[in-house]
């Protein structure tokens, strides 16, 4: 995306406004440069980061059904908010668009709805409010904390990234539990396969291997990365969309590369 602050605009010449003739005469109009540096700024806002940017579900392209379906979720969900009951929790392997969505709706909600938010990456935000314990900081845990509970949606990216530790799941309950108790939709992705609520079947998986004829444990659960009473709360305020499909990074973005 342009950087439309720093480029003059040859229509408005930086002024913002435009004449246009109409039935009545000559009047002044913004210029379409005031509502792209408009979008621009609130986009700012979200720290959505740079690569997801640009995403929307219109350069969405789903290549099956569960990424239909995940699609036409995102759309409705958008048109639902606010008053959309729960919020989404995207689930899938690395590289089948989770994060992609997880910005369109932001993005969308953000400029078409007047409402505020944030995107954070689940690391990025047990990072910032570890780095307030430092002497040396600038910032208070309630700098990093007041935006994340009142926001009027999140975004948090790569659930369960960040091996899980005492204080890792009471501080990300303590996170989640308030934005529950004050209805603020939230929207997680997590690359970790979900798990019933026993925590009898938090019992590793086993599949066969190829290479050496015997049992190979699988992948951690979500359950294993972030606790059960956490991925308990998160069930009871998000609608889980199961995604399947081919890493678009792996298979699509490096067959086109060209040197």
């Amino acid at each position: 995306m342009a950087d439309f602050r720093k480029i003059e605009c040859p229509v408005c010449s930086d002024t913002g406004w435009v004449r246009v003739e109409t039935d009545k005469g000559f009047v002044a109009r913004r210029c379409a440069c005031v509502l792209a540096k408009r979008d621009a700024a609130v986009l700012d806002r979200t720290r959505i980061p740079a690569r997801y940017r640009d995403c929307t579900l219109d350069n969405f392209a789903p290549k099956n059904d569960s990424l239909k379906d995940a699609l036409k979720i995102s759309k409705k969900f958008i048109a639902k908010f606010p008053e959309a009951d729960v919020g989404l929790l995207f689930i899938g392997p690395c590289g089948v668009g989770k994060t992609h969505l997880a910005s369109a709706i932001l993005s969308e909600i953000v400029r078409t709805k007047g409402s505020s938010g944030l995107f954070y990456d689940f690391r990025d935000l047990i990072r910032d409010i570890q780095n307030t314990f430092s002497p040396d900081s600038d910032l208070s845990e309630s700098d990093i904390l007041t935006p994340v509970f009142e926001c009027g949606l999140l975004a948090l990216d790569e659930l369960g990234a960040k091996r899980s530790s005492t204080w890792v799941e009471e501080t990300i309950f303590y996170i989640i539990n308030r934005r529950y108790n004050e209805r603020k939709l939230t929207i997680f992705t997590s690359n970790y396969p979900d798990t019933s609520d026993d925590e009898d079947d938090r019992v590793p998986m086993f599949k066969k291997s190829a290479a050496f004829g015997g049992p190979k444990k699988t992948d951690e659960t979500l359950v294993d990365r972030i606790g059960i009473r956490l991925r308990s709360r998160i069930y009871e305020m998000c609608k889980v969309v199961d995604i399947t499909g081919e890493d678009f990074r792996k298979t699509i973005k490096q067959a086109s590369y060209r040197f």
